[in-house]
């Protein structure tokens, strides 16, 4: 059946109170059913955090809130919060009935912020959108009714160093803590200092607080998270840097890093700029020394593995994953499932057609081709086939073969037989 999607990839928009699980001592308040609380928990497991899954405050919508309204219910549940749990941040997150309803959810919580109280309220009726959506809806929401509290004090892109960094949607993506973890320490490296908002090495609400101060942010993105940093040049005049895909292995850590290097100089950062390239090359030569020892075995076993690759993710990790398997492994990739809904806008960017060899890029629904341009090294000979036909005959070649073969470089870097090359004006979301 055409537009069925069996076991998608992400739930609806309540699915961000992780966003709010996320960060340290933040707690996220369910203004809705009791079964959201348990689906979410369901869909993200081990996904507790501080004051997440069962622990997390609901009032449980029945008939009675459908008929009368739920806004008392909310106001008894907030106040108890406060009892219980020892949290610095609440952040109200509606379901499906109180957006049917209409509850007055801001209403409740402006009577405990003019109290003093550290307390946000989002959207995020399930049939709105979906948690990559509402993952930007509840950040926004947090800087305007919270981090606004504090710009006094922390006036706009004060501290030429600093960069706010939005990524990886928090626990949507199952290696969030990681990812954010090594660009915390790869920015640092280049001499940043770095708000990473989320998780066990960011430094929670107080962090949060000094949004305002940074000169610029960066996304790491392919869509999802843009709305913030839009926010955030709309509101504190800071521009943003993106880069559209997931940055993995050396080439596109490399190139990720030395972007954002001319980003920051174009910004007026103050960097130690013969540091951070030295930064740079230390980091490539540790990565190609483990790399070279991959290479042997690689070379050695290359009849076992496979020698193409179907990749299911969201638009960031296809990119990410396609560039490294093909450039450093020598992994051929075939069709690829974009599986984040991705917007139309944004798959629009993924249509290069050409009569040269292709990658299928698949979306729900959608099927369309990225434009690649392939050199195949031919085993037997040592040459390069370089135009579309004699490229193919190679690619059919390698099939048969089922092998991945490499040619290693007099820079040390591992060379997959086969380079691609993507044209394309925004070279952050393709492969």
């Amino acid at each position: 059946m055409e537009g069925l999607i069996e076991q998608e990839r992400y739930t609806c928009a309540i699915g961000a109170l992780q966003t709010v699980v996320a960060i340290p001592r933040a707690v996220p308040i369910l203004h809705s059913g009791p079964g959201c609380g348990t689906m979410i928990k369901g869909f993200f497991e081990r996904s507790s955090g501080y004051a997440g899954g069962d622990t997390s405050p609901c009032t449980n919508f029945s008939e009675r809130e459908v008929v009368f309204g739920g806004t008392d219910r909310l106001r008894s549940i907030i106040k108890n919060t406060y009892k219980v749990l020892d949290t610095d941040l609440q952040v109200v997150v509606t379901g499906c009935t109180a957006g049917i309803v209409g509850d007055d959810v801001a209403s409740v919580t402006d009577e405990f912020y003019d109290e003093g109280k550290p307390i946000v309220h989002v959207e995020t009726s399930g049939f709105k959108s979906n948690n990559y959506v509402s993952h930007s809806a509840v950040v926004n929401a947090i800087i305007e009714q919270y981090v606004s509290r504090f710009e006094s004090e922390n006036p706009p892109r004060s501290e030429k160093n600093l960069v706010n960094v939005f990524a990886s949607v928090p626990y949507q993506d199952q290696f969030w803590k990681g990812n954010l973890r090594e660009f915390k320490r790869l920015l640092e490296g280049l001499g940043f200092q770095v708000n990473i908002l989320f998780g066990p090495h960011s430094g929670g609400v107080k962090e949060w607080q000094t949004i305002p101060k940074a000169n610029f942010n960066v996304l790491i993105s392919p869509w999802y998270g843009e709305p913030i940093v839009k926010n955030l040049k709309r509101r504190y005049g800071q521009p943003y840097f993106k880069f559209s895909y997931l940055p993995i292995g050396g080439n596109e850590t490399t190139r990720f890093l030395e972007s954002l290097l001319d980003y920051a100089r174009k910004h007026h950062s103050e960097l130690d700029w013969k540091k951070a390239r030295a930064f740079i090359t230390e980091e490539e030569n540790a990565y190609y020394e483990e790399l070279d020892n991959l290479a042997t075995f690689l070379l050695e076993f290359r009849y076992g593995l496979p020698n193409h690759v179907h990749i299911l993710h969201d638009a960031g990790y296809v990119a990410g994953l396609t560039k490294f398997l093909l450039h450093e492994t020598g992994i051929v990739p075939k069709e690829q499932f974009v599986v984040d809904n991705t917007p139309k806008n944004i798959r629009s960017r993924w249509k290069r057609i050409s009569n040269q060899p292709q990658i299928n890029a698949i979306f729900p629904c959608i099927s369309i081709r990225m434009q690649v341009h392939c050199r195949i090294f031919c085993a037997e000979s040592g040459t390069a086939a370089r135009d579309s036909s004699s490229a193919a005959d190679g690619i059919r070649s390698l099939q048969k073969k089922r092998t991945a073969i490499f040619s290693p470089s007099p820079a040390r870097r591992l060379t997959a037989s086969c380079s691609q090359r993507i044209m394309s004006d925004t070279p952050a979301v393709c492969a």
